[in-house]
């Protein structure tokens, strides 16, 4: 586990310098931006009017006011107090998980957009300029530009379904929900990614489920690298397994987890903070979790703090990443056999389902939301009780969502379309024009 590559501190004179010119960089970057950027006003028939230098000037202030908004805060968390007033000279730590879920993204868009290209492509020759693919890049430009759409709506997705699954925490104080603490689920990001997509579909007359079919495989690629971040964080973890189990992990607590090179990180795995409050019992030998003592048992919280890391527990973010790799290379190549547009969209949508309810069943991190924790939730303690957590009957909330996700998969699957209406994807069709 690594949670932290490393931390960029400011303690020095030319640190906190270096940092003020980074700072002021960016600022003058972003207001050139919006000045540059600034559009022009409809003039009646005359088309747009060109932008004036008042135009150009508002627009590179309100850029320059919310970056500068952005470098406030920035600055009051990296700097001390004697660089910066009320400053929390916390550094600027480089999170293991955000590196490899930013990776993720970019590679996923990156591939999207040359998959998009090649979709679309349409070759025609064109005197003095020889074979021109005329539709395929400007596919590819909306698929980046479909991204950032994709990523808004993936975000608040993720929170919105973190906040309903854990409504019994934020039910206390909503205002918790706008909070900076708390975190994601890839569920609810993907249904909000998926609903950002489909409404830029159709605004730019794209054929969602052509569009789905090109950009769901680049989906579980980011998602590889992905869990990778989960596992770096100590996220998502498996459930406890016997001492003797082979592919088990050891998550570990403040005080062993170590950044790049090798300096104590200071920060505990969500997996150690979890078992370092979980009161029940497990057996060690057998890896089985009770709710009460016996001669064979030890408290989880009390073997934790004893050796500074979690029991022996499965790595499910690998299993998940190795999973997902395996999906992404398969649906890659089964594009070339499609028989109607929505085909490997739905494909996903079933093998997804499929390969999460499996992990899932090695899941251990209760946070994520059951059914068990649902019923407590609502005020059903005798029913929660009936459901224990460690039952097999007592599903995640992904699972209810993978029954429902597969179902729709293969509702979808049904449809039948002839093979001539879907090209392949796989070249140039070049034509004379």
């Amino acid at each position: 586990m690594l949670p932290v590559l490393l931390r960029l501190t400011f303690t020095t004179l030319w640190t906190q310098v270096l940092l003020y010119a980074v700072a002021v960089a960016t600022l003058a970057s972003i207001a050139y931006n919006g000045w540059r950027g600034a559009q022009g006003t409809p003039d009646g028939k005359k088309g747009v009017r060109p932008p004036t230098s008042m135009d150009r000037m508002l627009r590179a202030a309100a850029y320059a006011a919310l970056g500068g908004m952005l470098a406030y805060f920035g600055l009051k968390y990296a700097l001390p107090a004697e660089a910066f007033p009320d400053g929390r000279g916390e550094g600027i730590p480089i999170h293991t998980y955000g590196v490899l879920l930013a990776t993720g993204f970019i590679t996923a868009v990156t591939v999207a957009s040359r998959l998009a290209q090649d979709e679309w492509r349409k070759v025609f020759f064109i005197e003095g300029k020889g074979w021109v693919d005329t539709e395929g890049p400007k596919k590819r430009e909306l698929v980046l530009d479909m991204a950032f759409w994709v990523l808004v709506g993936g975000l608040v997705g993720s929170r919105a379904l973190f906040v309903l699954v854990n409504w019994q925490d934020y039910a206390r104080d909503w205002t918790q929900v706008f909070s900076l603490g708390g975190g994601l689920v890839f569920y609810g990001g993907l249904m909000g990614a998926g609903l950002a997509a489909f409404l830029f579909a159709r605004k730019h007359q794209l054929d969602f489920l052509r569009l789905a079919d090109v950009c769901i495989p680049t989906v579980s690629l980011g998602q590889c690298l992905g869990r990778l971040g989960c596992f770096s964080a100590g996220c998502c973890w498996g459930d406890v397994a016997s001492s003797h189990a082979h592919w088990v992990v050891h998550f570990p607590g403040s005080g062993l987890a170590q950044d790049l090179f090798g300096r104590v990180a200071g920060i505990t795995s969500l997996a150690y903070s979890s078992q370092a409050a979980d009161t029940r019992y497990v057996v060690e030998s057998t890896g089985e979790v009770l709710h009460h003592a016996t001669p064979d048992a030890v408290r989880i919280s009390d073997w934790v703090a004893s050796h500074g890391t979690t029991l022996p527990v499965y790595p499910t973010q690998l299993f998940e990443s190795v999973g997902q790799l395996v999906l992404f290379i398969t649906l890659l190549y089964a594009r070339r056999f499609r028989r109607f547009h929505g085909q490997v969209f739905a494909q996903w949508l079933m093998a997804y389902a499929v390969l999460r309810s499996t992990v899932e069943l090695f899941r251990g991190d209760v946070e994520r939301g059951t059914l068990h924790g649902l019923l407590a939730s609502v005020g059903m303690g005798g029913l929660a009780d009936a459901v224990p957590l460690e039952a097999w009957y007592n599903i995640s909330t992904s699972q209810f969502i993978s029954l429902c996700m597969f179902t729709f998969g293969a509702v979808l699957l049904s449809r039948r379309s002839p093979p001539s209406v879907v090209s392949s994807g796989a070249g140039p069709t070049p034509s004379a024009a």
